[in-house]
């Protein structure tokens, strides 16, 4: 297959190279190369400041099947989406706080929602105004979204107007200590099971005593995934109807992929080149005769390699259509490839990555004692399990593409 990008790639190359190295300035320049998995604590009022100035320039909501313009956006092709990716990581430009609402929430509202819910919630998104969090899992039903408790009762009362009021608790809910809405999978039906009277809501983050967002501490000392508690809160509408919210949230999770994963692989190919940089100044000296050790050597091989695979074949399912198992092949891949390298960060530093640095004093919080490998480290231990486990993964590969026997309940 041909994976080469055409004349008009380029032209758009060049264009959004001289839009961004003409706006990276300021404190978007103090914000280079931070946020991000593991470190979306870092710098937040300037990347959402940022996120206001690629809604200015229109590079908000470059794949939308919508006209181009429709709320302010470019509509690129899939290779320039792409293009654009490639040219965004190679700068290094701050990490997105909004690719929540652009990338998931927009393309479902286009599919499921309605015109007025898309008149309604586009333009925030496409300005980079308002931010989105994804409140899918709960305790006991994470990966098996259809086990979820959370309920939405319909008050009948004339002075409510009929609202829907959600109560339950959420987990695992990135960037929710910073999102402004929040869309969530909830029970509508009372009594339903499994997949059945279930709905897909928007809910406003900001309904004090509704409300409560409790930031989860993990082990690499950051916290941008969070519980979240609903208290009789208010939800602003229903995308799909009520009842038909597995529909929806199946939909969006297949939208979860194609060139988002392109995306990431950017910036694991950055850490790479890190970790890879790690081992040539030490000059890779950790075999017992001073020379470079061939078997971390052919580990840097082996995922450069891997990465590369990665990509053409995303780049080969990029813009398919009606295959049940290539988002999990997606995740598959990357989520073990990541988990590795952050094993392969640390084993490259040898014992000195079991230590913080000489100048880290007691008692400061141990997060800032972490140097990046230590954090890809921590952090990538979780990346088989969010997004959809492994075992869940090859759950549907085996069921829904080899047609294999559904497993016992």
């Amino acid at each position: 297959m041909d994976f080469s990008f055409g004349a008009g790639d380029e032209e758009l190359r060049a264009r959004a190279h001289a839009w961004l190295t003409g706006h990276l300035v300021g404190p978007y320049a103090d914000a280079l190369g931070l946020g991000g998995p593991g470190s979306e604590h870092e710098g937040v009022e300037a990347r959402r400041a940022w996120e206001r100035e690629l809604g200015r320039g229109g590079w908000i909501g470059q794949g939308w099947e919508l006209p181009s313009g429709a709320y302010g956006q470019q509509r690129l092709s899939l290779t320039g989406q792409v293009v654009w990716a490639e040219e965004y990581a190679a700068l290094r430009a701050p990490g997105r706080v909004g690719h929540i609402g652009e990338n998931l929430l927009a393309p479902t509202l286009i599919a499921y929602g309605s015109q007025e819910q898309r008149d309604r919630f586009l333009p925030g998104i496409a300005r980079g105004e308002e931010l989105w969090c994804q409140g899918y899992s709960e305790p006991g039903a994470g990966s098996d979204l259809a086990g979820i408790r959370t309920t939405a009762v319909r008050e009948h009362r004339p002075e409510t107007d009929g609202l829907l009021r959600v109560t339950g608790q959420k987990i695992w809910t990135s960037l929710a200590q910073d999102a402004d809405w929040c869309f969530v999978l909830a029970r509508t039906e009372p009594g339903s099971r499994r997949h059945r009277g279930l709905s897909f809501l928007l809910v406003r983050m900001d309904q004090p005593g509704r409300v409560e967002v409790r930031p989860i501490r993990q082990m690499s000392g950051t916290s941008e995934f969070n519980e979240v508690f609903f208290d009789g809160a208010v939800a602003a509408e229903v995308v799909g109807g009520e009842g038909n919210g597995w529909t929806v949230a199946m939909g969006l999770l297949a939208l979860e992929r194609g060139v988002s994963t392109l995306v990431q692989q950017i910036g694991f190919a950055a850490e790479l080149e890190r970790v890879v940089g790690a081992y040539v100044s030490s000059g890779g000296a950790y075999a017992a005769s001073g020379t470079p050790d061939p078997v971390l050597r052919e580990r840097l091989v082996r995922q450069w390699a891997e990465l590369r695979t990665m990509r053409w074949n995303a780049l080969r399912t990029l813009g398919s259509t009606g295959d049940p198992g290539a988002p999990s092949v997606a995740k598959l891949l990357w989520g073990g490839w990541h988990r590795r390298l952050g094993e392969l960060a640390v084993a490259v530093r040898g014992a000195g990555a079991c230590a913080g640095p000489a100048d880290w004093a007691p008692g400061t919080p141990y997060e800032l004692g972490l140097d990046e490998e230590q954090r890809l480290f921590l952090f990538t231990r979780a990346d088989t399990i969010y997004g959809g486990s492994d075992e869940i993964q090859r759950n549907i590969i085996a069921e829904r593409v080899l047609g294999l026997p559904k497993e016992s309940r």
